[in-house]
């Protein structure tokens, strides 16, 4: 069996949070070491050549063709295995045409804290 190749670019091979992309048709192009990690039992970096569309349940499959078809991002929360993630669904650009969806998920600590930078309410010095 052929071995995809590993991410091309360096910074995403160890990136800690799963980067996975795909072109304007839903074709997985590349995916970082989280992801194929994190896709492992569905074939990890196997993944690669395939249609996005088959990892996703039917409901999903919706929501992604949609985002194929408008070029528009999603962004949600889940929590899979004990772990919340934020999930990040985003357009990328080619010369300013559409050319896929950048996916990013990262797993999110118990608590995070949140900022309110508002320019009317200098930020406190320390």
């Amino acid at each position: 069996m052929k071995t995809p190749p590993p991410a091309p670019h360096a910074w995403g091979n160890e990136f800690p949070y799963a980067v996975t992309v795909c072109d304007a048709q839903g074709i997985i192009t590349e995916m970082n070491d989280a992801a194929a990690a994190s896709f492992q039992e569905s074939g990890g970096r196997n993944l690669i050549g395939t249609d996005l569309l088959a990892c996703h349940p039917e409901h999903a499959q919706k929501i992604v063709q949609e985002l194929l078809a408008t070029a528009r991002p999603n962004i949600y929360s889940i929590e899979k295995g004990g772990k919340r993630k934020l999930i990040v669904q985003s357009p990328w650009y080619r010369d300013g045409q559409f050319s896929g969806i950048v996916e990013l998920s990262i797993v999110l600590p118990d608590t995070i804290p949140h900022f309110v930078r508002d320019p009317k309410d200098p930020a406190p010095s320390t």
